[in-house]
């Protein structure tokens, strides 16, 4: 991956900022798709995949709405609605179709080295919360994507599920869990180096690190992109047909420079992670599982408490959190001016608005921030009541920038998905938002070039090679039982993945 002295006049195809999973995703489909595209990739940091895609910043873990309990949120009539759930269940197999191609193809390496199966659990206490989990069981066994889905309410039956949880609680306390053994843990770090890897050896397509992207400006249709060199400080200018800003939370600073009128009132709320990584050896083995509780009142979607067995670099690892914090930088390696510096006149009123709306989330964040190491002590006792503090050291996590866009009758809201802003041309898009981000980079990729790539992704030639990647790309698997099963069969088989105990 090294730097090339690339003519100024040269116009490539394809412009991929940032070294992500997002970018590696795009980048492989369009390879892919289009063998004769020319593409070059941008990364500010001297590594790819450091900020989200990487395991310890948040994105280590396969996001499959098996156990996250704020994707299915309990209705005032006391329903539990799971659209949201089903959706990311689906894009995650369309995720595994595609890694799937990957192994197949030799575009990566072994599916141990970025993907692993390991149950997934949502566990939960009181009464109360014990009734709306049976519910969301009752309902998710509905759709052919949960079907191998089992619930408990049976305090042995769950400490054979999750020894650790169940060691110490009170016997008379009502608890109940779910759990799928499909679950799975991904490392994104992983397979997003890979994926560069074998970009890499393809023709036309160059990768540097270490190149801040500074303006953006269209001239005749054409994106002129102004780099500096963070190393020797020279700076460069790069045409390109299409370009995508794939830079996590430094891709609405870079938006705004782009100046199209879709991305106008656009803002983002900064929200930072901490977890408590377990240092004992005895404590990692005894627990094999992600289990997922319910969320704190305000709380945002990303510090959901998980207990979250993880393999990292190979080993073994075993995270509870993440507590959230706030920070104004946008980036884990970003300034201090991100946040203030990305308030414009066209997004300011949105932005006040979704902070006068969100005043429960200010609170949780302030708390959040002022926890001493007991208070976080005492969180991890609710899902491990004989945690011991010499166990667990603090570990900072990555940053998530939520998305803030106007709304016609609040002025501004807060969204905690992912928003794929494109130009109405198709000649630039950035994605905006965190989770569930990285499990469903497939599935959003795809989306963003059904938007700017539309008349190649009519043709036969695209729609067939698509099919090759994704089998059941054009169709729904929520809705089609017996297509779900066979896909769901054959990306079990390929990425080695287990389904029994």
């Amino acid at each position: 991956m090294t730097s090339k002295n690339i003519n100024s006049d040269k116009v490539v195809d394809v412009v991929l900022i940032g070294a992500g999973i997002m970018s590696a995703t795009l980048g492989v489909l369009l390879k892919e798709l289009s063998p004769e595209l020319s593409i070059e990739i941008f990364e500010r940091l001297d590594v790819a995949a450091a900020e989200s895609s990487d395991a310890w910043n948040n994105a280590g873990t396969g996001h499959s709405a098996f156990c996250e309990l704020n994707y299915t949120p309990q209705l005032a009539d006391g329903s539990v609605e799971t659209v949201k759930a089903v959706a990311i269940a689906e894009s995650f197999e369309i995720s595994k179709q595609f890694w799937s191609f990957l192994v197949q193809n030799n575009l990566v390496g072994s599916p141990e080295s970025f993907i692993k199966s390991i149950p997934h659990m949502s566990f939960v206490w009181g009464k109360e919360n014990v009734d709306f989990l049976k519910k969301r069981y009752v309902k998710l066994q509905e759709c052919e994507l949960f079907k191998e889905m089992t619930f408990s309410d049976d305090a042995g039956q769950l400490a054979e599920w999750m020894p650790l949880v169940m060691t110490g609680r009170d016997p008379e306390e009502k608890v109940a869990a779910t759990r799928m053994l499909l679950g799975t843990d991904v490392n994104f770090g992983a397979l997003t180096r890979m994926m560069f890897n074998s970009l890499m050896t393809k023709p036309d397509v160059d990768m540097e690190f270490n190149q801040e992207v500074r303006k953006l400006k269209q001239k005749d249709g054409i994106w002129e992109v102004k780099i500096k060199d963070q190393e020797t400080g020279k700076k460069r200018t790069i045409k390109a047909k299409f370009v995508f800003i794939g830079a996590g939370g430094g891709s609405l600073p870079l938006l705004e420079k782009s100046d199209i009128p879709e991305g106008k009132g656009f803002g983002g709320f900064p929200v930072s992670g901490q977890w408590l990584k377990c240092v004992n050896p005895e404590v990692i083995e005894r627990h094999n599982a992600k289990v997922y509780g319910k969320a704190s009142v305000g709380a945002p979607p990303m510090s959901v408490p998980h207990l979250d067995t993880r393999m990292i670099d190979g080993k073994k690892a075993l995270l509870f959190g993440p507590y959230a914090g706030f920070s104004t930088r946008f980036l884990k390696n970003g300034s201090l001016l991100d946040l203030p510096m990305s308030i414009k006149a066209n997004n300011i009123r949105p932005m006040i608005a979704a902070g006068l709306d969100n005043i429960p989330l200010t609170k949780y964040l302030i708390d959040q921030v002022r926890q001493s190491p007991e208070d976080r002590l005492d969180a991890l006792r609710e899902y491990l009541p004989a945690a011991a503090m010499e166990d667990w050291e603090l570990e900072t996590a990555g940053q998530r920038v939520q998305v803030i866009k106007k709304d016609a009758k609040h002025g501004g809201i807060l969204e905690f998905g992912t928003e794929v802003v494109s130009a109405a041309d198709g000649s630039i898009a950035a994605l905006l938002g965190a989770s569930p981000g990285a499990s469903t980079a497939v599935s959003i990729m795809v989306g963003l070039m059904e938007r700017c790539f539309k008349v190649k992704m009519k043709t036969a030639e695209w729609k067939s090679k698509l099919k090759v990647m994704i089998p059941s790309y054009g169709k729904a698997l929520s809705s089609d039982p017996k297509l779900a099963s066979s896909i769901r069969a054959q990306t079990t088989e390929v990425l080695h993945l287990r389904v029994t105990e």
